[in-house]
Formats: C-alpha cells, sequence, structure tokens
C-alpha cells in the first residue's frame, strides 16, 4: 500500500514541477546572475523605507515568508542609495532594523517605520526620530542608544551593507528579490501578485 501511495504521489508531483517550470521563464519572469547557488535556500528582499512600492510589497513579503520552506531563510536587506532622502539618514534606518532585529521585534518595528513615513507622511531626519518611532511601540530610548552603538548591530549593520555592494550591479530599483543568491526575480506583465509569490517560492526550490 505504500508502495501504491508514493507511486501515486510521485505521479501527481511530476506534472506539477512541469507545470511550474514552463510557467516560469528565464528571462521573463526571472533572470540568472550566478553561476551557483548558495548551500541553503534563502530569499534576499532589498527595500527602502522611503520607497512607496516597498510598503506596499509587504503584504506580498508576508505572503512569501508563510510559503517558504521551513529550511529557507527570509533576509530583509536595507539600501542607502535611494534618491528620497541622504546617505546618511537611511544608513541611520539600517541600523534602525538592525536594532528591531536584535530586540527580536523586527516584523513589528519594521511595519512601524514604514508607517511612519508612508501613512503618518512624518519626516525622519535622523536617528533621533526613530528612537522616537520606538519609544513609540515600547522600546526605552536607552535601550535603543545602547543597542545602536553595540557590537552585535554593528556587525549586522556591516553584514547587511556589505550584502548591499555584493549586489549592488543588479539593484538597478527597489524592492528587489534575489533568491538563492543565483536567481533575481521580476515582477513581468501581465503577472498577478499571487503570481509573484508563487516565483519566489518556487525559485528557492531550483538549484
Amino acid at each position: 500500500m505504500k508502495k501504491i501511495l508514493l507511486s501515486l504521489l510521485i505521479a501527481v508531483l511530476i506534472p506539477l514541477q512541469a507545470c511550474a517550470q514552463e510557467t516560469w521563464k528565464e528571462g521573463t519572469h526571472y533572470t540568472v546572475i550566478s553561476d551557483e547557488a548558495t548551500a541553503k535556500p534563502e530569499v534576499l528582499e532589498f527595500f527602502s523605507y522611503w520607497c512607496p512600492h516597498c510598503f506596499q510589497f509587504e503584504p506580498l513579503v508576508k505572503s512569501i515568508k508563510a510559503k517558504l520552506d521551513s529550511d529557507t531563510t527570509f533576509t530583509k536587506v536595507h539600501v542607502n542609495f535611494m534618491r528620497f532622502t541622504t546617505e546618511a539618514i537611511q544608513d541611520d534606518a539600517t541600523r534602525a532594523l538592525m536594532v528591531a532585529r536584535a530586540l527580536k521585534q523586527e516584523e513589528a518595528m519594521n511595519k512601524a517605520i514604514f508607517n511612519y513615513i508612508h501613512v503618518q507622511r512624518s519626516t525622519v531626519a535622523g536617528s533621533k526620530d526613530l528612537q522616537n518611532v520606538f519609544a513609540v511601540n515600547g522600546v526605552e530610548p536607552a535601550e535603543f542608544t545602547k543597542l545602536s552603538a553595540s557590537f552585535g548591530v554593528n556587525s549586522m549593520l556591516q553584514k547587511n551593507n556589505k550584502t548591499v555592494d555584493q549586489y549592488r550591479k543588479h539593484l538597478s530599483g527597489v524592492p528587489n528579490f534575489i533568491v538563492n543568491g543565483k536567481y533575481q526575480a521580476k515582477f513581468a506583465a501581465g503577472m498577478k501578485e499571487e503570481d509573484f509569490v508563487d516565483l519566489v517560492v518556487w525559485l528557492t526550490k531550483q538549484k
């Protein structure tokens, strides 16, 4: 009986895989940017808090994360090359994201920063404004300041910026999704939001 069930499962999965390969085409839906994939599946989302499209993409990001296999990592990578504000202020926002990550409050604070800029229409002029966003959401200013200067946050900040530098030539804009270090997902004409989610998830399974 087990052999019969296994055979039936394989019979179902193979056509589905073939269908996915026919649906997603290199050059149209994704670009190959490297000869080798990462050892473990991963999704890197390059984004900016000042980017309105990144803010609008947040529901899709949530859907992507919900559909990923348990062994696949998803990492938000904040860029500092957008023209909405200065590089220094963008770096302050990156540091704030790392503070949130250190506090294990990344999702909540990520939403708070996005809302501060795009919903409340408030201006971020530096670290002090970001500290205030954290304070409104229950993080004491002293804790924010301490973590901002910590070795751990500085290390995460350096790693974030190193990742930006690594893929910079492929980042003409954001949001931008690099999968397994090898594939760059593209929101092609005619695609629906759920199609893009399925594309990213499918790419994580490619070598």
